[in-house]
């Protein structure tokens, strides 16, 4: 009887003894090395005795910078990294160009885009300095527009959906440069996030900034000055209807302005856009009465900052805003891109469910729809990643489908058991065989891992295989009911063709 606890056939016995030969040559070629190892650092030691103690504590000091470079570069080398996030491809117009040719096909995700860009050419050619004016309703930004392009038509452009956003008036400097004015509504007219939207866009446009306020910085305008700031554009913080502080007032007010300016690489101007001021006036019967009457303006600083920015040229200003523009149109478009993917991507995951549940229909035999699902599971999760432009591994794709694998065998009988309860509520279906049950449940869960890929997909940007295990057992354990009922109805579908199928057979 033989032994149980053999392992195998031993060596012959010449070779062992060359086997043991060779473990004592190896032992004792590593003690000689030892040896000369241990003389080498005594003698050293010994040399280093001889040495002054300035020279040899140099000497230390470099060999123990030189062990302590040594153990960050193994750790770099050998620390554990999180995946490095893909790196963004740099923003300029060609890029956008070309991802406009690429959504030309989605109705109308171009159409904003392209005439921002028209407009960023035809400002370009005209050579003139656009100005954006923002500011409460209350600060007189009307007054100082009127003040500004006295002689000008406003003309009113239609921005956003609506033809009262955005007035543009025309007027010259004193010396003599053009100035396209836009007035932008203030908070007080419109919504805080549609005031936002509509002053993002103009300060894009626009060459230089302009923020108008009547007094000191309230919270509010404090943080629209740091919205608009965040452009870099030359800005201008303009303190309208200074006449009404006294000196003192003004000055301290002026610094304080002036302080916050220089947070946003600003700079503070106090200026009088003129309109009408109400005056009491004394008659000699004693009595008194009210009068209107124009107030002069003052806006000497205001146009020496402009000028001093228009002498740059309009030309040397163009890049800003150019830059400012292209990323205002690459949020715009990276936001039609993700609805064009998550778009696809649903009509990529309907495909491949209505196919599992076919292929799930069509099987023949027990195990033959595992190797038709297994390749359609492969072909939904390679789709999916072209659609996200992300790589995919096949050593990658294969570990995913595994442990997805396993999560189906434990979920199997609870989606199965969904599946007949959705059969249930259609009279007629209910008695059918096990067949469109199994049906069901490959519709079920093509669809949640599907959607869990294409989320995780999309929020990632890069294939998570954690995290697309996870969103698909979540899926698995609660179908919503939203879902059974739309792979049931693919179901009832596949099961019409089939039976229309075998009657053109008979």
């Amino acid at each position: 009887m033989p032994d149980p606890h053999a392992t195998g056939p031993r060596p012959s016995a010449p070779l062992r003894w060359l086997l043991a030969g060779a473990v004592i040559v190896g032992l004792l070629v590593a003690a000689a090395s030892l040896l000369a190892l241990a003389d080498s650092a005594l003698s050293v030691w010994q040399r280093l005795q001889d040495l002054p103690g300035w020279l040899r504590a140099l000497y230390l000091g470099l060999l123990g910078l030189l062990a302590l470079a040594s153990a960050v570069v193994l750790w770099w080398l050998l620390r554990s990294r999180a995946p490095r996030a893909p790196k963004a491809a740099p923003i300029d117009r060609a890029a956008i160009e070309a991802r406009l040719v690429a959504l030309e096909a989605e109705p109308g995700a171009t159409d904003a885009a392209r005439a921002e860009l028209a407009e960023l050419d035809a400002r370009r050619g005209g050579g003139q300095l656009h100005a954006a004016l923002f500011g409460a309703i209350s600060t007189g930004k009307s007054s100082l527009l009127r003040a500004l392009a006295p002689q000008a038509e406003v003309a009113v452009d239609v921005r956003g959906g609506s033809t009262r956003e955005v007035q543009h008036a025309r007027g010259r400097l004193p010396d003599g440069s053009a100035l396209v004015l836009a007035d932008v509504p203030g908070t007080q007219e419109h919504g805080g996030e549609r005031w936002a939207a509509l002053a993002e866009r103009e300060a894009a446009r626009a060459h230089v900034l302009l923020y108008l306020v009547d007094g000191d910085l309230s919270r509010t305008q404090a943080a629209e000055l740091a919205r608009i700031g965040a452009f870099g554009k030359p800005l201008l913080l303009v303190l309208n209807k200074a006449d009404r502080y006294d000196a003192p007032e003004l000055e301290a007010l002026g610094a304080r302005l002036s302080a916050r300016a220089k947070e946003h690489g600003g700079r503070f101007v106090a200026a009088r856009a003129g309109g009408e001021e109400l005056v009491l006036r004394r008659l000699p019967d004693g009595h008194e009465e009210s009068l209107r009457r124009p107030r002069p303006a003052d806006l000497a600083a205001l146009q020496r900052e402009l000028v001093r920015i228009a002498r740059f040229g309009a030309e040397a200003l163009e890049p800003a805003r150019e830059a400012a523009v292209v990323a205002a149109i690459d949020a715009e478009l990276a936001q039609a891109e993700a609805a064009t993917r998550a778009r696809r991507s649903e009509e990529t995951v309907a495909r491949y469910t209505r196919r599992a549940v076919l292929g799930a229909m069509a099987a023949v035999a027990p195990g033959s729809d595992l190797v038709i699902q297994g390749a359609l599971a492969t072909a939904l999760v390679r789709e999916l990643a072209r659609i996200h432009d992300l790589p995919v591994r096949d050593i990658d794709l294969d570990a995913f489908l595994a442990r997805a694998g396993s999560l189906v065998r434990t979920s199997s009988s609870l989606l199965l058991a969904v599946a007949g309860n959705a059969l249930k509520a259609f009279p007629g279906l209910g008695t059918l065989g096990g067949g469109l049950l199994h049906a069901i449940a490959y519709g079920l869960i093509f669809d949640s891992l599907g959607r869990a890929l294409a989320q995780t997909l999309a929020e990632t940007r890069r294939f998570d295989r954690e995290a697309s295990l996870d969103a698909f057992a979540a899926a698995l354990k609660s179908p919503g009911g939203e879902r059974v009922l739309r792979v049931l109805g693919l179901a009832r579908e596949a099961l019409g063709e089939r039976r229309e199928t075998e009657g053109q057979r008979g």
